[in-house]
């Protein structure tokens, strides 16, 4: 849960501070910041992945999940349900700018592979250096926010620490039924995802990260098979 409480910290922060100053920041500093981010998202992404013993098995999972995750179309799924969400808070009137803060940053905070990528991480091995970038990301994003639409982004933190709290504590009670060598593999596969992430935010490429969360799942399934046939860690 620390990288939660790290998170709805930054949230606060950062939507308290653009409600009081507003959108005062340069352009040319928020870019920066951006960037100085994706590197070290790439850096953890990378740290990440080689943690595992089986190169092929970070690969299958990959390949597989981003089958499956293509088949579901879950990018395309998460960002039809955040533009379904923003207009039924568009069509409530003008009275609702509070809510429209809470809705959109609520959406942008947790509708993503970031926000379940660090909340897993955070339960599986108390590991929160996702979860601390996501979070500058989010305090940035919560200033530029506020400074439009309101006090309502504020609240957006019981949405934050609701959501990824929940992931965090699910996987800290599914961590009993995984293996080391599962949750490495999972791990690594994880990376893959964070360096998607960190190109992201570098503009180097656009990836439809989302469609990759499945081999998060059939990560430590592989390594149960292996494990049971006595062959895991043969690359």
């Amino acid at each position: 849960m620390t990288g939660t409480l790290l998170n709805v910290a930054t949230v606060l922060v950062g939507g308290l501070l653009g409600t009081t100053l507003g959108n005062r920041l340069p352009e040319r500093v928020r870019d920066t910041v951006l960037h100085g981010l994706g590197m070290v998202t790439l850096a953890v992404g990378l740290q990440l992945t080689l943690q595992t013993k089986n190169i092929l098995i970070v690969m299958g999972s990959i390949l597989a999940g981003g089958i499956v995750g293509e088949w579901w179309r879950l990018e395309d799924r998460l960002q039809a349900l955040g533009a379904w969400l923003q207009a039924r808070v568009g069509g409530m009137g003008r009275t609702t700018t509070f809510v429209q803060g809470f809705v959109t940053a609520s959406l942008v905070f947790c509708v993503g592979p970031m926000a379940v990528l660090g909340a897993l991480q955070d339960g599986l091995t108390g590991d929160y250096r996702l979860l601390a970038i996501k979070s500058l990301l989010d305090g940035f994003a919560a200033l530029a926010f506020a400074s439009s639409l309101g006090i309502g982004v504020v609240f957006s933190a019981l949405t934050v620490i609701a959501y990824q709290g929940a992931i965090s504590l699910l996987a800290s009670q599914v961590q009993q039924a995984l293996s080391p060598a599962m949750i490495a593999e999972m791990t690594a596969t994880g990376g893959i995802l964070i360096m998607g992430i960190g190109l992201l935010l570098l503009e180097i490429k656009r990836i439809r990260v989302a469609n990759f969360l499945p081999a998060i799942l059939i990560a430590p399934v592989v390594v149960a098979v292996l494990e049971r046939l006595g062959v895991y860690g043969v690359a």
